[in-house]
């Protein structure tokens, strides 16, 4: 039989793709789920956006391999995009590279830095895509805990010199998933000190930037001076614009690692449809209302799911931002999870798949309507009460 590598056999469960494949399992069986567990939007791709790809995708010019760093037209929305709402100067021709989904980026990033050996910093819990491509790439990942009372901030001085000599990037996401964590000015300005002194490349990972309530829009890392010094930002329209099945992003910052991520892009893949990436300008270039909506309804959701856990005698930290709520549940995530699952038909995440820092928490993605929350919640006051 045929035999898959050793770095194919290193790879842990896709964790997101495990819990698909269970929602499936269940429906099947007729089963009505109500879930919590993949973070992919439900609402549709604004039309004024769909207008524009299906206005875009008659034109027989952008048929053919899209090759490069992406149009000019639309580094130059994104580069105006930062420029108008985090203040921030990019160079749209130097310092952009359009991505197939950042999480394209992220798995692909370490093979232009890391080699066989070397240590990437990886916070957990965290997404797992940044293990997993360092693990491709020949390389190991070092677990930077992420713990509540550090407020999901990694302690960088815990760091082990030894570790250290070896590390070549930092990954960082905040607005954090799953904890829903945001980042202040003081760490960030630590971050890109402690990485510049030690010429360690921070990824950091802007998926959930534009997603943040009562106003409280998140600190930029490139508008912090220096970040564009030692790192490269990846960004991407799928939850801002619910753009999921689009599969378009970007990276930006210092040129030098954007231009890297270019070449390797050259030698893997052929770019990103430029009908999607004529579609991304109207996304960053028009009227932001609908992401204004959208906002807003996550709002309503946080707090119907809020309520309704306080209610039910849980201890709830308020999300700021991301369409996450990170809950301690007091126990271990997996009988949580498993409880919910099979008694009353709920799928939600268990904290542990994401690390093991995230061990007595679960996530809910409030990617469903309100309606389903209330149901939830219902059916967890039924299990609660020995229904």
């Amino acid at each position: 039989m045929f035999q898959i590598s050793e770095k194919m056999q290193k790879l842990p469960p896709y964790l997101f793709a495990e819990i698909d494949k269970k929602k499936k399992q269940l429906i099947a069986q007729g089963r009505q789920v109500i879930s919590f567990g993949v973070g992919d939007p439900d609402m549709p791709t604004p039309e004024r956006i769909v207008e524009a790809m299906r206005k875009a995708v008659k034109d027989p010019s952008v048929h053919r391999y899209p090759f490069g760093k992406g149009r000019s037209d639309f580094r130059k929305a994104i580069a105006d995009y930062y420029r108008k709402y985090s203040d921030v100067d990019l160079d749209y021709e130097k310092e952009i590279c359009v991505l197939i989904g950042s999480k394209e980026g992220i798995a692909h990033f370490p093979f232009a830095f890391v080699n066989p050996g070397d240590i990437t910093l990886v916070p957990e819990p965290g997404y797992p895509v940044y293990q997993i491509g360092t693990i491709l790439a020949g390389g190991i990942p070092y677990f930077m805990p992420l713990k509540e009372e550090n407020n999901f901030l990694p302690d960088l001085g815990k760091i082990p010199s030894e570790i250290l000599d070896r590390a070549k990037i930092m990954y960082l996401n905040y607005p954090n998933n799953p904890t829903a964590a945001c980042a202040d000015i003081d760490f960030l300005k630590e971050a890109i000190s402690f990485c510049r002194k030690r010429g360690i490349i921070i990824v950091y990972d802007a998926a959930y930037h534009e997603l943040y309530f009562e106003g409280k829009r998140p600190t930029s890392f490139l508008s912090i001076p220096g970040a564009k010094d030692t790192g490269i930002e990846i960004h991407s329209l799928s939850k801002t614009y619910n753009m999921t099945g689009w599969r378009i992003g970007w990276a930006c910052g210092n040129e030098e690692l954007v231009s890297a991520i270019a070449t390797l892009k050259e030698n893997i893949d052929s770019g990103t449809f430029e009908a999607i990436q004529i579609a991304g300008v109207e996304c960053l270039s028009g009227p932001q209302e609908d992401v204004e909506q959208m906002r807003s309804i996550y709002q309503k959701r946080r707090d119907i799911l809020v309520d309704g856990l306080k209610n039910l005698g849980f201890n709830v930290k308020i999300p700021q931002s991301t369409f996450y709520l990170w809950l301690v549940v007091g126990c271990d995530s997996f009988s949580f999870t498993e409880k919910l699952l099979m008694k009353a038909n709920i799928i939600v995440t268990p904290g542990v798949g994401f690390g093991p820092s995230g061990e007595g928490y679960v996530r809910f993605a409030l990617t469903i309507d309100e309606a389903k929350i209330k149901l939830a919640i219902e059916k967890m006051r039924t299990l609660i009460n020995g229904g």
